[in-house]
């Protein structure tokens, strides 16, 4: 510590030191100045953006690179009068640390540190009203202050807090709602609905064959019509001004006023992934939006060493922060996301895979549709697509899948009032509300699509913004079928979660939302399963034009089957075809006539997806990112070299 603490005892008190907050602030600036750590140009430039921002002078600078992080807090406790300390080599006293108020310390940067005499020393990373308020909540007048950095803060929550953090970023949605929680994978009652469906299956086919199997053909049939018709009309009011037009959207974005922006927390899961980090920290300085009302929190799994020294290698700003997150079972995205959800200090969340590219102006537009919303809507889902669409047929084909979907479809459940079901990544949350609802299932690999739902049923609702986050499509197929099995997978683990009551589902999303739900989760696992039967049984019609079929297709289930096979299928094309219209790329819509083939790979990825949900239900598959040739391009943008070492010009 820099000195005791009669040492340094200032002769105002605290109060009243805090009311000079404003002049204090300026006072670090001239200390930086003086000791050469900033330009006197970069102090006048950071007091009129802190003036704009209505932010602290340390979230300026540290936001800006002008002044490393140690430098400000040591500065800090100059102007304040206080000691420094170093958490790092001077750890606080465990038996002052309560767990229950872990996130406290960790949200308002302040924790209890050392007992002097009949005085409790609190380190704080601020030493304004916040922690002046907890400090005499919890200790009365024994409060004394010291100061310490952001880091020293974060990184001591983590070390002491380790194991009820783990537990709770694994357990909490389990222990409390276990209805919710994908931790078992399929009920008793389920296994026995399952058991005595199959049964009655197996034992009509043995003892009516022909009327058994007539009764399952028209029940998909009819499915397959109703699928249809239903996304046919989400397809017509999907192309809908919604409610709010883009142009109202924009003025709305333009009125917004810096000052008046809240603290937007942004969670960057990674696991080996260090070659498009720089691609990644590129679109977040690119966001439209105040430096130092960004909390970034690049989430980290510790054996992940590569891409831990990666980040640290890059010279990040201030309000981009490592969050370890400790080995523990089930190693999953939403298990990381929980994890790091407790250092979470915004009033919004997102999260972003990490190659996300997210249009800049994307946090504002969800900042003014959030105002401009019912407070009944507590997420909005951004759309997503691809920048390296034009690589390869894979890569074509994906982002018609994309495009369909995330224009047309989400847009469409929307305006019909039916549960949207969130994509993976640019979903952007009320914090309160994200912990409220115990965030993410870590035991569910599409934890998105399963949280939309948990949403749905506990009243709240879920928006479209019109903005978009660009992604890197995969370009390889064997890498696309671990991507697509692992989200089949999770779309079959959040069927079986949400319908061990259907009573009870059906009374909280009401008609229209059960049976999207139905269409939307089962009817995509089950489509992607039938539709190889179906389409061998053509095939072997029109190989060998038997009629040992004809006895299984009565009329009006062979005039149902042939309108699914021809107007149907010819509709679903016809979607895939229009689909990049919306966007200008006309140019790709041909590729839509081989759409077949792409929902062929698609069931493949189905049954695998199967074969795991029995054996490794939780098993998080890897996409493996920075395979496009594109990378290249996107790292030379982000000032890195292709082999994404930093370069001379972006280092420090």
């Amino acid at each position: 510590m820099d000195g005791s603490i009669e040492e340094r005892r200032p002769q105002l008190l605290l109060r009243d030191r805090l009311r000079l907050m404003r002049p204090a602030d300026a006072l670090v600036g001239e200390y930086l100045v003086e000791h050469g750590q900033i330009t006197g140009a970069q102090l006048e430039s950071a007091l009129r953006i802190q003036r704009e921002w209505r932010s602290h002078l340390g979230y300026v600078l540290i936001a800006k690179g002008w002044v490393r992080p140690q430098d400000w807090y040591r500065a800090v406790a100059s102007a304040f009068a206080l000691p420094f300390v170093d958490l790092m080599r001077e750890a606080p006293e465990p038996d002052l640390l309560r767990p229950e108020d872990a996130e406290t310390y960790a949200s308002l940067l302040v924790i209890p540190w050392r007992r002097q005499g009949d005085k409790i020393l609190v380190a704080t990373a601020f030493p304004g009203p916040q922690a002046v308020r907890f400090a005499r909540e919890r200790f009365g007048t024994q409060a004394e202050f010291v100061v310490t950095s952001k880091f020293d803060i974060i990184w001591t929550v983590q070390q002491r807090f380790e194991p009820q953090l783990s537990h709770n970023a694994v357990f909490a949605l389990a222990d409390r709602t276990p209805e919710f929680s994908a931790r078992e994978v399929i009920t008793p009652a389920q296994i026995i609905g399952i058991y005595l469906l199959g049964s009655a299956v197996v034992l009509g086919f043995a003892f009516d064959p022909v009327s058994t199997f007539i009764a399952l053909g028209g029940a998909m049939a009819l499915f397959y019509l109703v699928s249809v018709l239903f996304r046919s009309v989400l397809l017509y009011v999907g192309d809908r001004e919604g409610w709010a037009s883009r142009e109202a959207l924009d003025r709305a974005v333009r009125d917004l006023k810096d000052e008046q922006l809240p603290v937007f927390t942004i969670l960057v899961p990674m696991f080996r992934e260090p070659e498009v980090l720089p691609i990644l920290a590129n679109a977040l300085r690119s966001l439209d939006y105040p430096l130092s009302r960004l909390d970034i929190k690049l989430v980290l799994e510790e054996s992940d060493t590569e891409t831990v020294e990666a980040a640290k290698q890059l010279g990040l700003e201030g309000n981009f922060e490592i969050i370890r997150v400790p080995r523990s079972m089930p190693q999953t995205k939403p298990k990381a996301c929980n994890y790091a959800l407790t250092f979470a200090r915004g009033e919004y969340c997102v999260v972003f895979d990490a190659e996300d590219k997210p249009e800049p102006d994307q946090l504002k537009k969800v900042v003014a549709t959030f105002r401009m919303l019912p407070p009944e809507y507590v997420c909005l889902q951004c759309r997503l697509n691809y920048y390296n669409r034009e690589e390869n047929w894979l890569t074509r084909l994906f982002t018609l899948d994309y495009s369909l979907w995330f224009d047309f479809m989400l847009p469409g459940l929307q305006r019909l009032g039916i549960p949207i079901p969130l994509g993976g990544t640019s979903n952007h949350f009320k914090l309160s509300v994200l912990r409220e609802m115990e965030a993410w299932d870590p035991f569910n690999v599409t934890e998105d699509c399963d949280l939309g739902l948990r949403l749905a049923q506990a009243g709240y609702k879920v928006g479209m913004v019109d903005s978009t986050t660009f992604e890197e499509a995969n370009v390889s197929i064997g890498n696309w079928i671990r991507q697509r099995s692992r989200w089949i997978k999770g779309y079959m683990q959040t069927y079986l979660v949400h319908m061990r009551d259907p009573v009870k589902l059906y009374r909280s999303l009401g008609p229209s939302g059960f049976l999207g739900f139905q269409f939307f989760v089962g009817g995509a696992v089950l489509t992607v399963l039938v539709n190889p039967l179906f389409w061998l049984m053509f095939l072997a019609w029109l190989v060998t034009f038997t009629t040992g079929l004809d006895e299984l297709f009565p009329p009006l289930l062979l005039y149902i089957s042939l309108f699914n096979l021809l107007i149907g299928n010819a509709a679903f094309t016809y979607m895939m075809l229009i689909s990049p219209v919306e966007r200008g790329w006309i140019h790709l819509a041909p590729w839509g006539l081989t759409a077949v083939l792409y929902w062929m790979l698609m069931s493949v990825a189905g049954y695998k997806a199967l074969w795991q949900l029995v054996v490794n239900p939780f098993y998080w598959e890897k996409t493996q990112h920075g395979l496009s040739k594109q990378i290249a391009s996107e790292l030379a943008a982000a000032g890195m070299p292709p082999n994404g070492q930093q370069s001379p010009a972006t280092k420090g």
